[in-house]
């Protein structure tokens, strides 16, 4: 027992995390590294092998938790200017992101949800019409998400501002909540299978997530290959679909809720929307601005407004309507914390490519598959490419510094190009689901506190795998029909 005490202690688990950013940066430069720096003047080898151990560092923290993560974000940073790997500016810029500020909208937008009980009886009348299976509950869900997704280009939107204040108050009307310690009742198999599955949906059109038409651009701008709407769709929509009717299933088993039946819940919904009556006005208001809000999402870009500014106008209405107050604003702790470590993760990502790690990286993947057959060489580029995301904490960013390069490389192994453009933009999807941090989504499900971070990057993990199959194997072959390759 003392034993264990020992190993869960903070002494111990900050240990091992400088040790293992120690190791890291006590590790010999190496010398491609140093080539690749000369290449570009804003690189430099040392300052970017340092940034890889503390990086190192961080994410060993995040895992053994020695601290809380916003203590690590911070200590982190101020290494980072300590250390002089990046000025005082560089190691702040990731609190200038946009999607920063789509992320703390969307845990307000929920707060509204919460606070005027219209995600309570939005989940009565999910629970009515659904409520005999939690597995049905799950289908419902991913369902909504797909319906929406050709017109939203921010999965972020969709997971962390639509589809997450509804379910979070529907594990709260089923009693699952993580702060009485029954998260596991309904809310985290709700939650997690919903949000792995935007991975795939993401996936199955162009439109349905940012980074998809940068990957089309950069697809273009490398190998000459033009990528249309159709094209796009109708290559992914018969692995998107197996994905999406297997997933559920494979999660009710992995993962599975402690509610299974509720035969009884319909009539408690019934009874409970009685008891609710009419809509009030507060509610009104909150619907009003939901909608307002989703319009804007579907329908900004074509005026200029983006996924964050739409958040933005939506909570500033909530504030100035007294949908919430100020104080609902200052005491969302969790969205206050999210924002340091996540802003804190993005920034990182982007100095480990503008530094040269990232591009160092793809310099050792195309070493290794020379020589290969293309489409033996192809699979480890498909899978480095996957699980280098553990890098990164942006599908965005990891398409700006990976995609292009990995792409140059599978043409130039043999791998017939739209072939090679369609399954690694893909993936620049699919690899959203790998950590608590990969997506803009990622920290909103995570910060709910439904899932424990042991099992949101072992399922993952076990998730992943199950995509690969799917999406490379089962793909493959209907890529095959298409006459792709």
């Amino acid at each position: 027992m003392q034993k264990n005490n020992f190993f869960d202690s903070l002494w111990f688990t900050a240990g091992v995390s400088i040790l293992i950013g120690l190791v890291v940066y006590l590790l010999p430069v190496p010398q491609s590294l140093y080539e690749i720096a000369e290449a570009v003047p804003a690189r430099d080898a040392q300052r970017a092998w340092t940034l890889l151990a503390i990086f190192a560092f961080t994410i060993a923290a995040f895992i053994l938790k020695p601290w809380p993560m916003g203590t690590v974000a911070f200590i982190a940073i101020v290494m980072l200017v300590i250390t002089r790997t990046l000025g005082i500016g560089p190691a702040l810029s990731g609190f200038s992101n946009t999607v920063m500020w789509l992320i703390i909208s969307a845990f307000f937008i929920c707060r509204g949800f919460i606070k005027t009980r219209l995600g309570e009886r939005v989940s009565y009348l999910f629970m009515k019409k659904f409520g005999k299976k939690t597995l049905g509950l799950s289908y419902s869900f991913i369902a909504s998400n797909l319906v929406i997704s050709p017109a939203m280009a921010s999965s972020t939107a969709r997971m962390g501002g639509v589809l997450f204040p509804i379910i979070r108050s529907l594990a709260e009307v089923s009693d699952s909540k993580p702060e009485n310690g029954t998260e596991r009742r309904v809310g985290s198999f709700l939650l997690f299978t919903t949000f792995q599955a935007d991975m795939p949906i993401s996936a199955m059109f162009m439109t349905a997530m940012a980074a998809n038409p940068l990957a089309v651009l950069i697809a273009r701008e490398v190998i000459g290959v033009e990528i249309t709407w159709v094209q796009w769709m109708i290559a992914a929509i018969v692995p998107g679909l197996v994905t999406l009717a297997v997933l559920p299933l494979i999660l009710y088993k992995l993962y599975p809720p402690e509610i299974k039946e509720t035969p009884e819940a319909a009539e408690i919904a019934k009874k409970k929307l009685e008891e609710m009556g009419p809509l009030s006005l507060i509610e009104k208001k909150m619907i009003g601005i939901f909608f307002m809000v989703l319009l804007l999402w579907i329908f900004g870009s074509y005026i200029g407004i983006d996924a964050t500014t739409s958040a933005l106008i939506g909570v500033c209405t909530m504030l100035l309507i007294n949908v919430l107050t100020f104080e609902d604003v200052k005491n969302e702790k969790i969205a206050w914390e999210t924002l340091i470590w996540f802003a804190t993760m993005v920034m990182m990502a982007g100095q480990l490519n503008t530094l040269g790690i990232i591009p160092w990286f793809s310099d050792i993947v195309t070493n290794a598959v020379h020589g290969l057959s293309w489409q033996m060489a192809f699979l480890i580029i498909a899978l480095v490419y996957y699980y280098s995301h553990y890098f990164f904490a942006s599908n965005t960013v990891h398409v700006s510094a990976m995609y292009g390069a990995l792409l140059a490389v599978a043409v130039a192994v043999g791998t017939p190009p739209l072939f090679a453009a369609l399954s690694l933009a893909f993936i620049s999807s699919l690899f959203g689901g790998l950590t608590h941090y990969a997506t803009g989504s990622a920290p909103v499900i995570f910060g709910s506190g439904y899932i424990k971070q042991n099992h949101f990057w072992g399922y993952a993990f076990i998730i992943s795998i199950v995509f690969n199959i799917i999406w490379l194997g089962l793909g493959g072959l209907w890529w095959r029909v298409l006459g792709l390759w």
